[in-house]
């Protein structure tokens, strides 16, 4: 059997990254955790402004399948040093390895075409505007990950770049 590892995505929203976390999670059988998906729930469910609960679930969450030798594959924007702190912190407490995965699109035009055009695969789920997107707090990164940038790349050429970058 192979060991479990935590795979965490970082980008901010229309880089690509969850195209790319889910097919990762598909490639190796991991378990998907969207933050994405997890905080509209608890929106839905519980009828309350989320802030950081929907981390805190998908930490747990995630530390379960680890736990139980499931890979996991954690797909937010995780934009601050506390949230991949956090991620870090279930993997080392569990002695799992873990890999950081920035996804950037470097082409501010595309990019915006990306949020403008997309559609929420989430129901209820408000997408950002482009405004939202470069309005959002995002801290420089201080450790080391792995970077994929999808700009003018397409899935395919994306996911085989990462593939290589994780050999």
């Amino acid at each position: 059997m192979n060991a479990p590892k935590l795979y965490v995505f970082s980008g901010l929203p229309g880089v690509g990254k969850s195209t790319l976390a889910q097919q990762l999670a598909a490639a190796t059988n991991a378990a998907y955790l969207r933050i994405d998906t997890i905080e509209q729930g608890l929106r839905d469910l519980c009828s309350f402004e989320v802030e950081g609960e929907g981390y805190r679930l998908a930490y747990r969450v995630a530390g379960d399948n680890l736990r139980i030798g499931i890979s996991v594959v954690a797909d937010s924007c995780n934009p601050i040093e506390l949230t991949r702190n956090e991620w870090e912190r279930v993997a080392a407490d569990l002695g799992v390895p873990w890999v950081n995965i920035e996804v950037q699109c470097s082409d501010a035009a595309e990019h915006q075409h990306r949020i403008e055009t997309r559609e929420s695969p989430i129901e209820g789920l408000r997408l950002p505007t482009w405004a939202d997107v470069e309005a959002r707090e995002w801290h420089p990164w201080s450790r080391p990950r792995i970077t994929v940038d999808s700009a003018g790349k397409t899935r395919e050429q994306s996911f085989s770049e990462l593939i290589s970058l994780l050999g």
